[in-house]
């Protein structure tokens, strides 16, 4: 009988030629994504607003923009694709082809606040969404409509104890922070409030300046021309100091004290970005942030600049995202 032997040496060689384009392609491959880097962005960048045009964290994204488009002569389109507090447009930049094309506002609500507040999440903030940077923090500012009776927080507490579930607070979506915030207050005030919804702010501020909510707690850039116009009344920021911008408006803190709630926002992209790509754009974001004209713009608006790296701004949101939790969970808040 004849045996049939098989050489191993053919298959030892090709493995060897596998293993020698492999290790030749990784530099070529390294190199190519340098390059992206280095030419990014050499088109117009999308960038998607999870929330309706003219509201405060819209006003903060369209100045950012407008100085990186004078730094890379390239135009960073805003989109508002709004719905969900955020979720719906941040899905959006999470299923985006991760190149750099496609980014998008980094926020509390869509990011920190919603993995907690949803029953079921379209996507994963920690593993399907880059973080390139934080750029702001604002407090949250307590403002009700011009014929409330009711002028301080104290006078707000004892009148909702005295009407429990009579009064409303507005927000600017479920799941967002205005919402949490007025969801904390009800907690540490132990009062009961009435909270409605709107699809952003600008629809929210119509119906408080109409008297048919009778107060909101809303991200400062908002509320404050509305303050400044006469037109509501200021009672309190959420922050844990007085803002510079209202210097003579009390801290919530002061009344309850050990309140307090500050909303934050930064730009992202879908998980798998190119590192150059989002070091690139971080290092840009830090450079717009640094400009004249967007320092004046943020302190008219009342929002404190606050830049960090990739990693620290994942870290950040994580943070948040355990910090807010029990809250959420105390309140009984859940979108199914």
């Amino acid at each position: 009988m004849t045996k049939l032997v098989l050489s191993r040496r053919p298959l030892s060689r090709r493995r060897t030629l596998v293993l020698s384009g492999t290790a030749l392609a990784a530099p070529m491959i390294a190199a190519g994504v340098a390059r992206a880097a280095d030419d990014w962005p050499n088109k117009a960048v999308r960038y998607i607003v999870p929330f309706p045009a003219g509201g405060p964290t819209d006003t903060l994204s369209r100045i950012v923009c407008a100085e990186l488009t004078n730094l890379t002569g390239q135009t960073f389109v805003i989109e508002n694709k709004s719905g969900n507090g955020g979720v719906l447009g941040a899905d959006l930049v999470a299923k985006s082809a991760p190149d750099g094309y496609t980014i998008g506002l980094y926020t509390i609500a869509a990011h920190a606040i919603a993995p907690t507040l949803f029953a079921k999440m379209p996507f994963d903030a920690g593993k399907d969404v880059t973080g390139i940077a934080v750029l702001w923090e604002v407090p949250n500012f307590l403002m009700t409509r011009l014929d409330f009776p009711a002028s301080t927080v104290p006078e707000i507490i004892a009148l909702a104890k005295a009407n429990p579930g009579k009064y409303s607070f507005a927000s600017s979506g479920a799941g967002t922070s205005p919402q949490i915030t007025g969801e904390l207050f009800k907690q540490m005030a132990g009062i009961n409030l009435l909270h409605v919804p709107y699809r952003g702010s600008a629809p929210a501020h119509q119906d408080i300046l109409a008297g048919q909510v009778d107060m909101m707690f809303d991200n400062l850039p908002g509320p404050l021309g509305l303050m400044k116009g006469g037109k509501v009344k200021g009672i309190a920021v959420t922050s844990a100091k007085r803002h510079p911008a209202v210097p003579d408006t009390p801290t919530v803190g002061e009344f309850l004290p050990g309140f307090e709630i500050t909303s934050w926002g930064g730009f992202c992209g879908p998980a798998g970005m190119p590192k150059p790509i989002v070091d690139k754009a971080n290092a840009l974001l830090k450079q717009a942030l640094d400009s004249p004209k967007v320092m004046a713009a943020f302190e008219k608006a009342g929002a404190t600049r606050r830049w960090l790296n990739p990693a620290d701004t994942a870290k950040y949101r994580a943070d948040n995202e355990s910090k807010l939790a029990p809250v959420i969970k105390a309140s009984g808040a859940k979108v199914e």
